[in-house]
């Protein structure tokens, strides 16, 4: 009963996913009226920020809106010269939280640009009312591919390019086959499949038994013993992994207590990022990671953001903290080009976000690709260390540069 139960194939999410959050953006769009311009003649912009302040990603969410914030702390609060006004709201667990959140920021506060959004689920059902109403969306955690980006700007990563990023390397280091297993929801498949399609397509072979990820029921799942045992019967040499979050803490930590402990265990960056990496303690050392920050990164603008970031805070930055922190870099650049041109509103930032070149960032330049306005960026394997009293993710080599 326990495998019919929980481990269960995509299609039939989806499918769940999909009609949940159609009927979330009907009411949605029903209840919007006008366009998010607001800023329009005024020396004034006003941003939405959209997060997960409550429920699993609560950790992530907090480190969007907290790296945002930062950006405004250290630039007088503006962005482009203009003064901000900055709206944020839950975005929760998903759709069923962030719909009625995105709803009040773009009919009640009237916002000009949107940046935020820590799930894809959340993404899919708010995206069809930012396009209505004309408002661009900075967002600033992982995103997943989509056909019109026309007024979609990403400071972080498509959610695959996790895995198509690590793929080679564990296929290289591991002799033998490596199991997959994510949550059952939009941003486990897209972040698995970024791994297994890349892994399958260089030879690499799964040690599932019906060969394809095992799925874990989201966000539901606390005990990951049974699915331990699942992999301890199987050949696998290594496990491929993603969570985030308080599901991340409970899998690492139950984890190091199970059958396979000496199974070396690789993941997407998230698995061990910020105060998730304290929670979970020693049971993090040595999982491996890939992300397309690390806060060792030996370059100015990095040097400036971990000084200013742990002024304010107990643990070092995350890659959500620097993503959102970018994004309100972008949208600084892009509004003084709007404001040099003439008029700020929804339409004139959004054109100038267009008109960026390369970006100076803590994890590295970088620029907005031509096609998918997702970041074209290098990527970094990361090693958990002691560092000091405590543990920390420490850059071990670069990986790959992936973008278009």
């Amino acid at each position: 009963m326990f495998v019919n139960a929980s481990i269960r194939r995509p299609g039939r999410s989806r499918t769940r996913a999909v009609a949940a959050t159609a009927a979330a953006v009907s009411l949605a769009l029903a209840g919007c009226s006008g366009g998010g311009d607001s800023g329009s003649g005024d020396k004034t912009v006003k941003v939405g920020l959209l997060a997960a302040l409550s429920g699993t990603y609560e950790a992530v969410g907090t480190d969007l809106r907290n790296g945002f914030q930062l950006y405004l702390d250290t630039h007088d609060g503006k962005l482009g010269g203009r003064k901000v006004e900055l709206s944020v709201g839950d975005e929760g667990d998903g759709p069923p939280t962030a719909v009625p959140a995105a709803t009040k920021l773009v009919k009640k506060d009237r916002v000009d640009v949107m940046t935020g959004i820590v799930a894809n689920g959340s993404y899919q059902a708010v995206l069809p009312m930012l396009e209505q109403n004309k408002i661009p969306l900075v967002s600033s955690n992982g995103r997943p591919e989509l056909k019109d980006v026309s007024r979609v700007w990403h400071t972080s990563f498509l959610s695959k390019d996790y895995g198509t990023a690590i793929a080679q390397y564990v296929k290289d280091e591991v002799d033998g086959p490596v199991y997959a297993i994510g949550p059952d929801y939009q941003g486990g498949y897209d972040q698995l499949g970024g791994f297994t399609d890349t892994f399958a397509e260089i030879g690499g072979e799964l040690a599932n038994s019906d060969g394809e990820t095992t799925w874990t029921p989201f966000p539901d799942t606390t005990n990951f013993t049974p699915y331990f045992a699942d992999i301890a019967q199987s050949d696998a040499k290594a496990v491929y992994t993603f969570y985030a979050g308080k599901a991340a803490i409970d899998f690492v930590k139950q984890y190091a207590q199970s059958d396979v402990a000496d199974l070396p265990l690789y993941a997407s960056g998230s698995l061990t990022e910020g105060s998730i990496l304290q929670a979970q303690g020693d049971s993090a050392d040595g999982i491996q990671s890939v992300s397309n920050y690390v806060s060792d990164l030996d370059n100015d603008a990095n040097r400036k953001f971990v000084s200013d970031w742990t002024a304010k805070h107990d643990t070092p930055p995350t890659g959500y903290a620097m993503a959102s922190y970018d994004a309100a870099a972008v949208l600084d650049m892009a509004i003084a080009t709007a404001a040099e041109k003439g008029e700020v509103n929804s339409d004139t930032i959004n054109t100038a976000l267009g008109s960026l070149g390369q970006i100076e960032s803590p994890r590295g330049t970088w620029a907005f690709g031509k096609k998918s306005h997702a970041p074209v960026q290098k990527w970094y394997l990361r090693e958990v260390r002691k560092d000091g009293k405590q543990l920390s993710n420490v850059t071990v080599q670069d990986l790959a540069t992936l973008g278009d």
